[in-house]
């Protein structure tokens, strides 16, 4: 796709990056979102649109778009084709799957359903005629009702094919489909329950090679950002999980681009300022291989200490967060805490600030940044007074330097050694 907006949003966009590692329904959100921030022209994004359209049995969607861009009626034959054999599998498949489908759809008959599935297997054959053949038909019907964009009852054909496949593999996937299905449904609590499933999966099982499951890690962290972003305690997760040796690996090796989640995760959550270390030392080594407006913010205000570089950043790092459709709803937290890690940064190392300066690595008029100032310091404690008269920030001591920590160690000990010794002579203990 081409840039349209003109403000360089489009340098910064990982969309194509993030999208080569999701399942294509989840790829439409993304493609809705850079629709309505006009990144790049609206007919590219319909043309991508019908691209992704063309391998899923969403048919009469993928008419309506071509419609749309070409401002006709009519369609190609190909598609008008294409909606029949859609068509014709459906009914081929709701035959087929009729037995098992019938069966789950009555409450009475799945009440008999147990939690041993060697018992379950058994009393469908025994008593309603269902084999192992239909119980795995269900799994392609729930899939084919994915592809059409049935996601409700997709999700709920999975949940009971799961509880009846004795298929790790085939378990395994349905599994990945279920997730996918709860994320498009919005279901964030459901979808964070498939998360941890297969993230448990993926660690624990034995894969063919050692680059399958890295693969299966790379998948799943993308997958995860709908989650990551959506759940109230998403950025907890993300960063809980992001910072596992296992995902840093994953991180470094496949995917660099989801140092931009991370390190937005870690500037807005204060829970996590912990891991803040870690976040640069990793930043610094993938810095040549991948950076952004966040990243590179990270790297001015806390390896170079480059205020003025840190504030250029700040302000494109605006313009990246407003454009991605993970990050868009955490431009004033980041900014916010972006903020106050150059305000308390800069403090370091500076007694007696100018409040005109700071404002402007603030990015702030002079008025607002005291308001903000003032605000921090009555809120956070900080031991700091403003003198509105000089126009300047002026720094107290934090804590007690070492000397001064030994000093009053000193004191304090010379006391009880003076209070101890005339204790003792008091007592008659010690002779002249």
């Amino acid at each position: 796709m081409t840039g349209g907006s003109g403000d360089g949003a489009e340098q910064w966009d990982i969309t194509s990056k993030i999208a080569g590692n999701l399942d294509r329904h989840l790829v439409f959100p993304l493609l809705e979102f850079l629709q309505t921030r006009g990144i790049y022209p609206e007919e590219d994004i319909m043309n991508s649109k019908i691209e992704l359209l063309k391998h899923t049995n969403m048919v009469d969607f993928a008419m309506d778009i071509y419609r749309q861009i070409n401002g006709t009626e009519d369609v190609p034959n190909e598609m008008t084709e294409r909606r029949k054999v859609v068509i014709g599998n459906l009914r081929e498949l709701q035959a087929t799957a009729a037995p098992i489908v019938d069966f789950l759809l009555d409450e009475n008959k799945v009440k008999d359903l147990r939690n041993d599935k060697a018992y379950n297997i058994k009393m469908l054959q025994d008593q309603y005629n269902i084999s192992q053949d239909d119980i795995e038909v269900l799994f392609k019907f729930a899939k084919f009702q994915f592809e059409c964009g049935n996601y409700s009852a997709c999700a709920d054909f999975l949940v009971q094919y799961r509880g009846l496949c004795t298929k790790l593999e085939t378990s395994f996937s349905a599994l990945w489909g279920k997730f996918a299905s709860e994320i498009l449904l919005q279901n964030w609590n459901e979808a964070l329950e498939d998360l941890n499933k297969l993230q448990e999966y993926i660690d624990s099982k034995s894969f063919t090679s050692a680059l399958a499951q890295l693969q299966q890690r790379i998948w799943l962290i993308h997958w995860s950002l709908f989650v990551f972003f959506n759940h109230e305690n998403g950025m907890n997760f993300l960063v809980d999980m992001l910072v596992q040796d296992r995902y840093i690996n994953a991180i470094q090796t496949g995917a660099p681009h989801m140092l931009r989640y991370l390190a937005a995760a870690i500037i807005i959550n204060k829970k996590r300022r912990n891991l803040l270390k870690e976040l640069i030392k990793l930043v610094k080594s993938e810095r040549y291989v991948y950076s952004d407006p966040v990243t590179e913010f990270i790297v001015c205000l806390f390896v170079d200490y480059d205020f003025e570089g840190a504030q250029k950043k700040l302000k494109e790092c605006e313009t990246v967060l407003a454009n991605d459709y993970f990050l868009t709803a955490c431009v004033d937290d980041f900014v916010e805490n972006a903020r106050l890690f150059i305000f308390e940064t800069y403090c370091r190392i500076h007694e007696t600030i100018d409040m005109k300066m700071l404002a402007n690595k603030l990015n702030m008029d002079q008025e607002s940044a005291e308001k903000w100032i003032a605000n921090l310091i009555r809120n956070a404690r900080l031991n700091a007074k403003i003198d509105s008269q000089q126009g300047t920030v002026v720094m107290g001591s934090q804590q007690p330097g070492v000397y001064e920590q030994i000093v009053e160690k000193t004191k304090s000990l010379t006391a009880r050694t003076y209070h101890l010794s005339n204790a003792v002579i008091g007592s008659g203990k010690i002779n002249a």
